[in-house]
């Protein structure tokens, strides 16, 4: 006999997502019903049947499912061993309303790399500190998912996107600045800013502040403030946030960076 449904939900610190939801269900079956967000579904483990708009769908394997605002569908596992998935629910204005007709012809994508894209978005949310890194991907992947449901927005003509990003970013290294406050101020489409950024610097916006960050961490280690000083003013979430990113970029751990390797000799 399987096991009743496991579900984990929240709403993460994350601008557009209303909800996450990781669940695993056996035998429970979803009668029809509607949300008013898009539904952003993967299905790990087993195999989903559902109706959509009077057609029967499949979710499984690699396939990224989405499914549009207050369009009725169910859900059910399509064996007796049950199913387990992760859901992002994205509020409606993260995708085009010109969209609903085309997620419903097509809500199940082949697409490896944005599956990828997507199931890290739900490991960085479950990292305090790591939201913004999450905002970034999520960005990214949502733009390769409108162009794969044939919407192409044009990109704006202006090339400096991500110099005046950068100079943003320097403002906010320690408070931080969401993604999308930087493209109200800068008048950018989020998508255009991210993939502006990492064209000219090779890295992410997200991935630019935390090295800053690191940069100024090291600072304030030489200069001798205390661990848990170091990491909030340097705009990390906690100590453990600052110690993950400082061994990843440097190789060693903040204290072992504070620590002399050498002693200093009298003797000349």
């Amino acid at each position: 006999m399987l096991p009743g449904p496991s579900i984990r939900a929240w709403r993460p610190p994350l601008d557009g997502v209303a909800e996450v939801l990781h669940a695993r269900f056996g035998t429970h079956a979803y009668p029809m019903h509607a949300h008013d967000t898009w539904t952003l579904l993967l299905v790990d483990d087993g195999a989903v049947r559902y109706d959509l708009d009077r057609h029967e769908r499949g979710a499984f394997g690699e396939m990224v499912t989405l499914l549009p605002p207050r369009v009725p569908h169910n859900g059910t596992a399509a064996d007796r061993h049950g199913f387990r998935k992760r859901v992002l629910y994205l509020e409606p204005g993260q995708l085009p309303d010109n969209l609903v007709g085309a997620s419903v012809d097509t809500p199940a994508l082949a697409d490896p790399a944005l599956h990828r894209m997507i199931s890290t978005v739900h490991r960085l949310v479950r990292s305090p500190g790591d939201e913004p890194a999450a905002d970034d991907l999520l960005t990214v992947a949502l733009e390769r998912l409108r162009s794969r449901l044939g919407d192409h927005p044009a990109p704006p003509p202006h090339g400096g996107a991500a110099r005046d990003l950068r100079e943003l970013l320097e403002a906010h290294i320690v408070p931080g600045l969401p993604l999308r406050t930087a493209a109200a101020t800068l008048h950018f489409a989020p998508a255009h800013l991210v993939r502006s950024f990492r064209r000219e610097f090779g890295m992410t916006p997200h991935q630019y502040v935390i090295s800053r960050r690191v940069d100024l961490a090291r600072r304030l280690i030489l200069a001798g403030q205390p661990m848990p000083a170091v990491a909030v003013g340097s705009g990390f979430y906690d100590q453990p946030h600052l110690i993950r990113h400082f061994k990843r970029i440097l190789g060693v751990s903040p204290g072992r960076f504070a620590r002399p390797r050498w002693a200093t000799s009298s003797a000349l």
